[in-house]
């Protein structure tokens, strides 16, 4: 039944194929709670939404961030897609999804290369090739990492983002180290891996959706990215959180760059699970209360009890972002902004704690840090024509969208921008 609805569909999208020069892109967000399908127009270096969709992911579709059920996915990717692609009046195939889970290692990894000839001005090539070396050194880096976690067990992984964070050549930061001389060159290199059983699982849903996958893109290295844009001369600093449905993703961007990425298996599921617990009733009348607790709509008695239920829940998963910032044990200090964006997010109780609490205080961090909500507003270079993309769940795949364009313009062989942007598109995977 599957496999024919699948080919009714993939006609459908055939006969809608844009005619115009344009060119679009579709960025995927597989959740754990919600599949959200966004349809861009990119012209130069500027993205427009032109389509929005959302389908609801049942409770055994996902676990911890990782695709369980690949059918029931691909019909919820389906139902967004089509919401999409109505509003847009086109269908898009080059498509950037998301991955996410405790098993995607994201690291900036410091590597010191010593030049044999430090007299002669550094190339383009030479530069490529030192940073070929570090790619390989974090790629052992991963696998020992994920052997450890995995308990020994050795699996196969690939690499899915990589980005330049920074370069120094005889202790002097650069910017284009093309043209200088010196000895040892120390570059800092931002790298995701992942599992080849979840990429798989996501080759496998965008072929099943008869779309070509441009990119797999760890979800808070997308998250990054869309904050981070191309501008040249930002310095942001600050700490991304995506709090999902099955796992928090934390991004640190210090003046601009990547320094690293951390991700651990607790999100807004986790809440509904200590209400569902608390009441013993059904995972679905559970979630009902915890959105209600969302917007303040409960009694007072029924309140009271539903936030004492997610109060423990909510102690791990502070503790679980302490732990994560520790793992930054390279920074002298840590960004005094927090923002946050997805639907685990959307919790009061999680942000007031954030905001209220003293959690902080045995991290690096030189004041109580700020906290908001990341505004899809001031997402860089990304415009919505639907009104739709309207708040904090909505960044992620602006995010993959933005990795989208810089796919596309790494395949057009772009020869613009600062030597950083070029390296990043050299990087792309």
């Amino acid at each position: 039944m599957l496999e024919k609805f699948q080919g009714v569909k993939t006609a459908f999208r055939n006969k809608k194929r844009p005619k115009d020069n344009d060119q679009y892109v579709v960025g995927l967000d597989i959740g754990t709670e919600f599949v959200k399908a966004l349809i861009a127009r990119v012209r130069h270096d500027e993205i427009e939404v032109i389509g929005v969709g959302k389908a609801h992911q049942e409770f055994a579709d996902m676990q911890a961030g990782a695709i369980a059920d690949i059918a029931a996915v691909v019909q919820n990717c389906d139902k967004a897609l089509s919401q999409a692609e109505r509003q847009a009046g086109v269908s898009a195939r080059d498509t950037v999804i998301g991955i996410a889970g405790e098993l995607v290692k994201g690291t900036t990894i410091t590597v010191t290369c010593t030049r044999q000839s430090p007299e002669k001005p550094l190339d383009i090539e030479e530069v490529e090739h030192i940073v070929g070396l570090v790619q390989e050194r974090a790629e052992k880096k991963a696998r020992k990492q994920l052997f450890v976690d995995m308990g020994g067990k050795d699996i196969e992984i690939r690499l899915v983002n990589s980005a330049l964070v920074g370069i120094e050549i005889d202790g002097y930061s650069v910017t284009n180290p093309v043209g200088f001389q010196g000895k040892d060159v120390v570059v800092q290199l931002y790298t995701a891996f992942a599992p080849m059983i979840h990429i798989g699982a996501l080759e496998k849903t965008a072929q099943e959706l008869d779309l070509d996958l441009l990119a797999v893109a760890a979800e808070p290295f997308a998250v990054a990215r869309s904050v981070i844009g191309n501008d040249p001369n930002q310095n942001k600093n600050a700490v991304l959180m995506d709090v999902g449905g099955g796992t928090t993703d934390i991004a640190v961007v210090q003046e601009g760059g990547l320094q690293g990425t951390e991700m651990f298996g607790i999100g807004g599921r986790a809440f509904t699970r200590a209400i569902e617990r608390d009441k013993d009733i059904d995972f679905t009348a559970a979630e009902k209360i915890k959105l209600a607790l969302d917007k303040d709509t409960l009694p007072a008695h029924e309140k009271a009890r539903a936030l004492e239920a997610v109060k423990s829940t909510l102690d791990v998963w502070l503790s679980g972002v302490e732990l994560a910032l520790n793992e930054f044990d390279s920074l002298d200090y840590l960004p005094n902004k927090i923002l946050l964006c997805g639907g685990g997010s959307s919790l009061r109780s999680l942000m007031d704690q954030l905001k209220d609490s003293s959690w902080y205080s045995e991290l690096p961090f030189t004041k109580r840090p700020s906290i908001e909500h990341i505004d899809p507003k001031n997402v860089y270079n990304i415009k919505d024509a639907t009104g739709d993309v309207t708040d904090h769940t909505f960044i992620t795949a602006l995010g993959l969208l933005r990795v989208g364009l810089d796919t596309l313009q790494q395949q057009a062989g772009s020869d613009t921008g600062t030597i950083r942007q070029k390296l990043d598109r050299m990087l792309r995977i």
